[in-house]
């Protein structure tokens, strides 16, 4: 269960308004309420002590809080907690990076590929699937699963879906997984193609087209993650004209890391503080939507590379952890 919000947008835990008042100095448990006619039955009482006690446990996955304290990052109260986010946002700049100057795996296939609608369609089907994550160098390659899933675009296939599938991966299931490929089809072919899906309209600066596919691209099973490193994806590999202007926010790992992070539920406020934390770092905004999923999903062994074979710099990250104040 996610962490609760204050109608002050803030954890609930930390708003001097909202937050429960704390129990007296050597005073038991705060007793419980009285129950009602539903919740005297056995099964519901048991169903609600353990629903609680897995908000706790969930909450001991912070760093207990030390007194750090940053504008750019409220929500944060312990040293480690910002000095892993430091390291998330360095790799996250170096991935960024390995786009232009070497694209690991299919991304290399990518760039490569004659047939732009192949392109598209294997960037689609990293974006869907996920690379897999390896412990070590000689494991097996982080692409292999999509490779077996793959199909040519100009087959009209489904692809195999009942594949190995990455931290970030959109396949809830197989059944669920093809509905959305064929969506995905079905958007492309109204279009009269990927490529035409994805150009939009030529007055398009490369800003407005990410925005204006993404929203576009909101299928079913295809959510806010897949969507955005897609088009990340694409613009990094100059695939498609797009640049995001901001991290798009919606119901995902990210944006729950992000809540965490800034400390405020709020939308607006959170992409305001994700481009304030931005500028600060001085680093791309998408390199935040990475950082933040990672910088959450660590403590559930979640972490995704992506498929990536970059290592973050030293020296940027101790020049975010200065501006970050550790």
């Amino acid at each position: 269960m996610p962490p609760s919000f204050c109608r002050h947008n803030r954890f609930l835990q930390n708003c001097p308004i909202c937050r429960p008042p704390e129990p007296a100095p050597g005073a038991g448990k705060r007793p419980a309420r009285a129950p009602s006619a539903r919740a005297r039955s056995a099964s519901g009482g048991a169903t609600r002590t353990a629903r609680s006690s897995a908000v706790r446990v969930r909450q001991l996955t912070q760093a207990a809080d030390d007194g750090y304290r940053s504008e750019l990052v409220p929500g944060l109260k312990a040293t480690a907690d910002a000095e892993r986010l430091a390291g998330e946002l360095a790799f996250a700049s170096a991935r960024l990076e390995e786009f232009s100057d070497d694209p690991p795996g299919l991304y290399a296939d990518i760039v490569t590929a004659e047939d732009r609608e192949e392109a598209l369609w294997l960037a689609f089907l990293v974006a869907f699937i996920c690379p897999t994550e390896t412990e070590t160098e000689d494991a097996e390659d982080p692409f292999a699963a999509i490779r077996a899933a793959h199909v040519p675009w100009a087959s009209g296939e489904l692809p195999r879906l009942d594949v190995a599938r990455g931290p970030r991966s959109q396949v809830a299931d197989v059944a669920t997984g093809e509905k959305t490929v064929l969506a995905y089809r079905a958007w492309a072919g109204r279009a009269g193609g990927q490529q035409a899906a994805f150009a939009g309209e030529p007055a398009w600066t490369p800003q407005r087209r990410f925005d204006r596919v993404s929203e576009r691209l909101s299928l079913p099973g295809f959510g806010r993650g897949g969507r955005y490193e897609l088009l990340v994806s694409l613009g990094r590999l100059d695939v498609v004209e797009a640049q995001p202007a901001a991290l798009r926010f919606g119901d995902d790992a990210t944006t729950l890391a992000a809540k965490r992070v800034f400390g405020i539920g709020d939308i607006v406020l959170l992409e305001r503080r994700a481009r304030a934390l931005a500028d600060a770092v001085e680093l791309p905004i998408e390199a935040l939507d990475l950082a933040l999923h990672n910088w959450g999903a660590r403590a559930r062994g979640e972490r995704a590379t992506n498929g990536s074979q970059a290592e973050a710099d030293d020296g940027e990250r101790d020049a975010i952890a200065v501006v970050l104040g550790v």
